[in-house]
């Protein structure tokens, strides 16, 4: 795909159920993928290789992730760290970070034509709120004022190459180990079990949502090569053809 940068087509802009209060919904140049998968699928590091390739294309881009918002970021970091919240408030702070990030970044970066890169998005927040026993549906409606996606990548890495990769980076994390709803198991059979029912909701969230199911298992460029297929589709509109 050579060529300089061209005006991009605007595509209008939607929304899984009702847009957020006074968005203006005119269609936008802009572009938004996003990039899902468990702790250890290497979502940071793609998304660091998609926006090096992308400014070394021309083009803008910005990127963002959970409790990333000026808002509620500081406030959910600070309360997880006393591993005491319950699923429903937590995730009622996540739906706070994530709309405050849907209003200030993700909607005016895309109103400026820039990519926007999502490390993680609704789909982490309704898979880790099924595990902990929170109705799928009920979670998808606080969020239904989520901007739907150009594209969903999925890194998928089975738990046998996932552990090693937890492990050589830093080891077992309360939350994403689930120790918070599987009291009373040891950190290593809790994390086995939580991610088992992670990946499980995520591969039925794939089916539903038409993500792009990336292995994740292989080397690092190999992975972000099949990434880039998926990318070029997105942007290809952003250019020209000379």
């Amino acid at each position: 795909m050579a060529g300089a940068l061209s005006l991009p087509v605007n595509r209008p802009l939607r929304f899984y159920g009702e847009p957020p209060p006074g968005i203006d919904l005119s269609p936008l140049p802009g572009r938004l993928l996003v990039v899902e998968g468990q702790d250890g699928s290497g979502r940071s590091t793609q998304i660091r290789l998609m926006k090096e390739w992308l400014e070394d294309h021309g083009f803008g881009v910005v990127d963002t992730g959970l409790t990333r918002s000026e808002l509620a970021g500081p406030g959910i970091r600070r309360a997880k760290s006393g591993h005491d919240l319950d699923p429903i408030t937590l995730n009622l702070f996540y739906a706070t970070d994530f709309f405050d990030r849907v209003e200030r970044l993700i909607i005016p970066s895309l109103r400026a034509g820039m990519v926007v890169l999502a490390d993680r998005y609704i789909f982490s927040m309704i898979a880790r709120a099924a595990t902990r026993g929170i109705d799928p549906a009920w979670t998808a409606d606080i969020y239904d004022f989520a901007p739907v996606p150009d594209a969903v990548v999925y890194l998928d890495v089975d738990i046998d190459h996932l552990l090693p990769r937890i492990l050589i980076n830093g080891g077992f994390d309360f939350w994403e180990s689930g120790l918070d709803v599987m009291r009373g198991q040891d950190v290593f059979e809790s994390f086995l079990s939580y991610q088992a029912r992670i990946s499980a909701h995520f591969h039925e969230l794939a089916e539903q949502h038409n993500f792009a199911v990336i292995d994740a298992r292989g080397p690092i460029k190999q992975t972000f090569g099949a990434i880039l297929k998926e990318l070029l589709r997105v942007v290809d509109d952003m250019r020209s053809s000379t």
